[in-house]
C-alpha cells in the first residue's frame, strides 16, 4: 500500500521481489494516494475481502507511509482476515510529526476531513493490533520524525531500523530482506526478527526499545 501522493509505480520494485520470492504480491490498484477520502477507504475495504476470498487465507499488508496506517486500519477492523502488518516508516504514533504535516498549517493543503476529533484519532491510531505487526523505521528517515513509526512493546509487536529515506525504504535491500523473512514465517508461528549477521553489512538493527 503507497504513501501519500504515491501509487502503485512506487511499490513495483517491492512486488516484483515478493514474487520472485513465490509470493502473491498485489498492488493497491487505487490510483494515487490522495488521503483517506471515501472512495479510497470503500476500496481497500472491498480490496481486501477481495483477496481474503480469493486466495481463501489470512493476508499479510505491507504499508508505506501512510500506507502503513491504512494497512493497520484495516487490521483493527478486520483482524480476523489479517495475518500480520508491515509498515514501512509510517507515523501512526502522531501524524503530525512530519514535513508533509506543515503544509496542513500553512493552509498550502487542505488535511482529509474525518468525523473525529484529532486527540481521538491519534489515540486510536497509535492503539496496538490484535495482529502481529513489524514497524520498521529509519533514523535517517529525512520526512517523518522515527519516534512516530515505532510500537509499543509487546509478545507479537516490534521495531526494525533500517538506514535508509524515507522516499527509498520501501526498495532499500534491508528492508526487502526484512519483509521477506516476516512473510516467510509459517502462519501462526511469530516470533520476533532475528537478524543474520549480513544485517549489519546492510544496516538493519532491532530491538523491542529503540532510544
Amino acid at each position: 500500500m503507497p504513501g501519500w501522493l504515491a501509487g502503485d509505480a512506487s511499490t513495483r520494485a517491492l512486488r516484483w521481489f515478493l514474487r520472485d520470492r513465490g509470493y502473491h504480491a498485489h498492488a493497491w490498484r487505487l490510483g494515487m494516494n490522495r488521503g483517506p477520502t471515501p472512495e479510497a477507504i470503500a476500496g481497500m475495504t472491498e480490496r481486501l475481502h477481495d483477496l481474503h476470498a480469493r486466495h481463501g487465507r489470512k493476508v499479510s499488508l505491507v504499508g508505506w507511509s501512510l500506507g502503513g496506517i491504512y494497512a493497520r486500519e484495516l487490521a483493527r477492523r478486520f483482524p480476523e482476515m489479517i495475518r500480520q502488518v508491515i509498515t514501512l516508516a509510517s507515523p501512526f504514533r502522531d501524524t503530525t510529526a512530519t514535513s508533509v504535516s506543515r503544509l496542513y498549517r500553512t493552509g498550502l493543503i487542505r488535511p482529509p476531513r474525518t468525523p473525529d476529533p484529532e486527540a481521538e484519532v491519534q489515540r486510536r491510531l497509535r492503539t496496538p493490533l490484535e495482529v502481529p505487526t513489524s514497524a520498521l523505521y529509519s533514523k535517517t528517515d529525512g520526512i517523518v520524525a522515527w519516534q512516530s513509526c515505532i510500537e509499543e512493546p509487546g509478545p507479537t509487536r516490534e521495531n526494525i531500523a533500517i538506514r535508509a529515506s524515507h522516499c527509498g525504504i520501501g526498495h532499500h535491500p534491508a528492508a526487502l530482506m526484512v519483509i521477506a523473512d516476516r512473510l516467510a514465517q509459517p502462519e501462526g508461528t511469530w516470533a520476533p526478527y532475528a537478524a543474520p549477521l549480513r544485517d549489519w553489512l546492510l544496516g538493519v538493527s532491532w530491538g523491542a526499545a529503540p532510544a
